[in-house]
């Protein structure tokens, strides 16, 4: 599975799950090189697809709605959506 990382401030894990054409996963992504946040990344519509099957059933641990974005913090927490309040709290952390 293809992961991009992109480099900054590690305040803490972020793995985000998004898809190339979704415009909240375009905001969210905008919003964390804002904050000059590392994280990690996938599209999950541009993997083969036994990589799209895995990287579901990773998104499905935390989001059983499987909906875009999804990001999960230090494997622990998850925010669903482009909320964006809680997007700007893990620079604070």
């Amino acid at each position: 599975m293809k992961i991009v990382h992109v480099d900054g401030k590690e305040t803490v894990k972020i793995m985000l799950y998004a898809l190339s054409t979704c415009g909240w996963c375009r905001k969210t992504k905008a919003l964390l090189d804002e904050l000059g946040l590392a994280y990690d990344y996938v599209f999950i519509d541009q993997l083969i697809l036994s990589d799209a099957d895995i990287a579901r059933a990773e998104i499905m641990q935390w989001n059983p709605n499987c909906s875009f974005p999804t990001i999960v913090i230090d494997g622990k927490e998850c925010v669903i959506g482009f909320q964006e309040e809680k997007i700007r709290s893990l620079a604070e952390r």
